[in-house]
């Protein structure tokens, strides 16, 4: 059984990043073998500053490591470290009718916001699929809004296998990752880098702090009791404490009696405790970019032994 995902290094791992998809990517690992690649490449539809791409690469190594991506078990390497991803993205591309990557939903979402679209962000999805497919996956983790990724993955692989008459190109399943954890950012909304709201796993202490008193409440007076349910920062508590911290806090907002900067210093007390292990790991990381970069390079050695194997089938398959 092979796992694949990949993650993409526009900026700084957030608290929804992780809890929506990377720590069930990291418990995933534990499989046969799982391959994990920062997606460098599909940066480039949005990064244009290589000093600042090179850094989130750098950063993204360190933060999956920090929280228990071990490189014994699974094989963690750069996207643009396996050439033969865009060799084999190209000999996809022979097969892939427009159409297909015209409803794609990234490329759609742009056009209707009358934002200009390049060909990189049109063809996206073949280069997603030669990611998949390179190593033979067998399961691809994402959530239920990307299942359309697969799909199209398992269109041109399967159209590739029809016209070329052979079963070069192993079909990928969507692998639906658990989303029921409600991240909510500082506004109130789904935490996105887009939207400007969110909290970094790895602030610094001061300005994590800061951020967290940050978060909109409502005017309540202190004295008055409040409803935990629809408050933000009880929603973002629950991700971090346990059964008896939660009944215990949402106690105290229903007796009346605490303000919400009480509440708001639990949440980062809270926090800081989950992450501390992560936070050390890291720490010892920065210490230590030899060791990252030797991971990354070792894994795209691994990577690139599955991958020849993949491509030279395709390209035996096309008369290459």
């Amino acid at each position: 059984m092979k796992i694949l995902s990949g993650i993409q290094p526009t900026g700084r791992f957030h608290w929804g990043n992780y809890f929506g998809a990377i720590r069930q990517y990291i418990d995933l690992q534990h499989n046969e073998q799982a391959f994990y690649f920062i997606a460098d490449y599909h940066a480039l539809t949005t990064v244009r500053d290589p000093q600042a791409l090179r850094g989130f690469v750098r950063d993204a190594a360190i933060d999956l490591l920090a929280l228990g991506l071990k490189p014994e078990t699974a094989t963690l390497f750069r996207q643009s470290d396996i050439p033969e991803v865009t060799e084999l993205t190209w000999l996809l591309m022979t097969v892939t009718q427009m159409h297909l990557l015209d409803k794609c939903h990234a490329f759609k979402d742009k056009k209707a916001k009358g934002i200009a679209a390049d060909a990189g962000l049109f063809t996206y999805p073949v280069l997603m699929a030669a990611d998949i497919l390179l190593y033979d996956s067998d399961l691809v983790p994402v959530g239920a809004d990307q299942i359309q990724h697969i799909e199209v993955t398992r269109d041109i692989a399967g159209r590739f296998n029809q016209i070329y008459g052979v079963e070069a190109l192993k079909l990928p399943s969507p692998h639906v990752v658990d989303s029921t954890a409600k991240v909510v950012g500082l506004d109130g909304e789904k935490m996105s880098k887009s939207y400007g709201n969110t909290i970094e796993m790895f602030e610094p202490d001061k300005k994590l702090r800061k951020r967290i008193m940050s978060i909109k409440t409502d005017s309540t007076p202190v004295e008055d009791p409040k409803n935990p349910e629809t408050c933000s920062v009880f929603t973002l508590f629950k991700l971090f404490a346990n059964d008896e911290q939660q009944a215990e806090l949402a106690a105290k907002y229903r007796a009346g009696g605490m303000g919400y900067g009480e509440a708001k210093q639990a949440l980062f007390d809270a926090a800081m405790a989950y992450f501390a292990d992560a936070r050390a790991r890291r720490a010892e990381l920065e210490r230590s970019p030899d060791t990252v970069e030797d991971v990354l390079r070792e894994g795209a050695r691994k990577a690139r032994d599955v991958g020849r194997q993949v491509l030279d089938r395709v390209r035996s398959a096309c008369g290459l």
